[in-house]
């Protein structure tokens, strides 16, 4: 599980420290999301969960006439996001959760997020307000990871770590795998019509260029479960699991790259409120 407190802490610290490596990591994605987005239209968007920017500065970039905002629990990312846009004047970045967020100068007639949703509380209350908060027929456009056994990424990592005991984490609690059941995700988008979900298979970036290996290990350092494990286990554990870690990242080093097989929605959506 991971919440709201944990990316207002640590976790969006890291995020915003290696935000060039995860930006990587989804290069496979990240383009067929931009196109899903590009198809719709749309002159005030929100980036819901807009982590370091990238979603939100190449939406405002391909609409000038936009005005963009992006919207995000973690200080340190918007901060990210913030320096990375420069001086993009249709484009802003808000330190809120979405959940709760509305805009005063005008209701959003387009949401997208790259992955942000799957980290919501309770989603299905969130889109409810978000339709109601949107202009009628307010589209949106998301992407979120299918099931860990399709993301060899997330579970090659996880058959890697030593079996301890704990308590489960609660089906459907926020997380990586939160939106993996199509079945929840239509249950989840209250106040949404015209519900359409398209399955997406790619390559996980985890390095790339000379040092592909070192920068895979550099990401699974910082960002995950191995992250995780990393701090966590004790240190006899700790060094036979980065052992373990280094050899799953050099078997699947192709040369140039080093990547795992991932696997995504992109859903789409139609406000079903009317506002009147």
């Amino acid at each position: 599980m991971t919440d709201i407190a944990d990316w207002q802490g640590s976790v969006g610290r890291n995020w915003a420290a290696e935000w060039q490596r995860t930006d990587t990591s989804f290069s496979g994605l990240t383009p067929q999301l931009l196109a899903a987005i590009e198809a719709e239209p749309g002159n005030r968007i929100v980036d819901i969960g807009c982590g370091a920017g990238e979603v939100a500065i190449a939406v405002a970039n391909g609409r000038p006439d936009a005005n963009v905002i992006g919207v995000d629990v973690s200080p340190d990312l918007v901060a990210a996001a913030k320096v990375r846009a420069g001086n993009l004047a249709n484009l802003s970045f808000e330190l809120a959760d979405a959940a709760a967020w509305s805009d005063s100068r005008g209701a959003p007639d387009l949401y997208v997020s790259r992955h942000g949703v799957m980290f919501l509380n309770d989603p299905h209350a969130a889109f409810a307000r978000l339709a109601a908060q949107a202009q009628p027929g307010a589209r949106l456009v998301f992407s979120c990871f299918r099931k860990p056994s399709e993301n060899i990424w997330a579970k090659a990592i996880v058959e890697l770590l030593p079996d301890t005991p704990g308590t489960p984490a609660a089906q459907y609690a926020p997380g990586p795998f939160a939106f993996a059941d199509p079945v929840r995700v239509r249950h989840c988008l209250a106040g949404w019509r015209e519900v359409a979900l398209k399955p997406i298979d790619f390559a996980y970036v985890a390095g790339a260029g000379p040092d592909a290996v070192a920068e895979a290990m550099a990401l699974f350092q910082r960002i995950g479960p191995s992250a995780f494990a990393l701090r966590t286990l004790p240190p006899g554990e700790r060094h036979a699991f980065e052992k373990r870690l280094l050899a799953l990242v050099e078997a699947h080093h192709d040369g140039a790259r080093v990547t795992f097989s991932a696997a995504a929605w992109l859903v789409t959506a139609t406000s079903d409120y009317s506002n009147g």
